[in-house]
């Protein structure tokens, strides 16, 4: 078998990526089509949740509403409880965060939780704020469904 056949040829590397290719193509649709079912039956097993458990629903979105508000209205001061910790590490200017105190605590907290600062790539403090916002809804709605879970217990 000369250079080109090795390449171009019955079994040669043209060929050898080629099926490598429609593989993994139809591996990836395998696991589309089944990541799509179980989104299916989560929904569907959702909506029978709410269906059977108005109250409970209603709670469990209230709930999800109040802290992730709470969230959003205080990201700032929450942002900053994590920043002088020194968890966050440096700002964008190579401060540590932790060596800040007010707005610029705040500002340099929001934007390290945001990705870091808009000039350097990052989502900045509205990102930040959308995190922190973000991570309130969560830990609100898993402690209501925990009590509420514990209550049927």
């Amino acid at each position: 078998m000369d250079f080109f056949d090795s390449i171009f040829g019955y079994g040669g590397i043209v060929e050898t990526v080629g099926n490598f290719c429609i593989d993994a193509v139809e591996s990836t649709g395998m696991v589309i089509e089944k990541i799509g079912d179980s989104v299916v039956d989560t929904v569907a097993n959702g909506a029978d949740f709410v269906e059977q458990n108005p109250i409970k629903s209603t709670v469990i979105a209230a709930a999800a509403i109040a802290s992730g508000g709470a969230g959003i209205a205080f990201s700032g001061q929450i942002a900053s409880a994590f920043g002088a910790t020194g968890v966050l590490g440096a700002s964008s200017t190579g401060t540590a965060i932790s060596s800040l105190s007010g707005a610029a605590l705040e500002s340099a907290s929001l934007a390290a939780l945001g990705g870091g600062a808009t000039a350097a790539g990052g989502g900045g403090m509205a990102a930040g704020t959308v995190v922190v916002g973000s991570g309130c809804t969560a830990a609100g709605t898993a402690s209501v469904t925990g009590v509420i879970g514990g209550i049927n217990a």
